[in-house]
């Protein structure tokens, strides 16, 4: 029998569902940093012609609320297929180095996935940024933050109550 306290006596606690659609995105971001690394990461919503920070990690890096011009965000590049969803140096992106102005402006590395509501539509995104350049291997990432994103995509299609 193994000692209390080891992975096989934890039950079933550590894996129970999350209570709601934000703690489910909190979760899913310090799980990505854990996992991949990367300065800070973030749910974004669009909200007409902003995009706001619904959650970050490291807690307190961005706060929630925070906004961002959409037609000034490296996501708006990658959700209309102006930049691709991994960018390890931004500068050499054309499209993410026109957004590197403002708060933009030290960010040298970007990963980002489209969020997508219940009616298929855009709800924001999932997105990393990095101070700087990040190596190539970092876009082995992608497909775990692609699977993060289509999961919180499915609870978010799910959830009956605002987020």
């Amino acid at each position: 029998m193994a000692p209390l306290g080891t992975p096989e006596t934890r039950g079933i606690a550590d894996v129970a569902p999350w209570p709601d659609w934000a703690a489910a995105a909190d979760g899913s971001l310090a799980f990505l940093h854990e996992q991949l690394g990367w300065d800070l990461w973030a749910v974004t919503r669009i909200e007409g012609d902003v995009q706001v920070v619904l959650h970050a990690f490291p807690h307190g890096a961005v706060p929630p609320g925070a906004a961002l011009t959409w037609d000034e965000s490296f996501c708006k590049q990658m959700v209309e297929g102006a930049g691709p969803r991994v960018a390890t140096v931004t500068a050499a992106i054309p499209a993410y180095a026109r957004c590197a102005t403002g708060l933009a402006a030290d960010v040298a590395a970007y990963l980002g996935v489209p969020l997508v509501g219940r009616d298929g539509e855009l709800f924001g995104t999932l997105c990393a940024l990095a101070y700087r350049a990040q190596p190539l291997s970092a876009a082995r990432g992608l497909a775990t933050v692609e699977f993060v994103a289509r999961t919180l995509s499915t609870l978010l299609a799910g959830t009956a109550a605002h987020v």
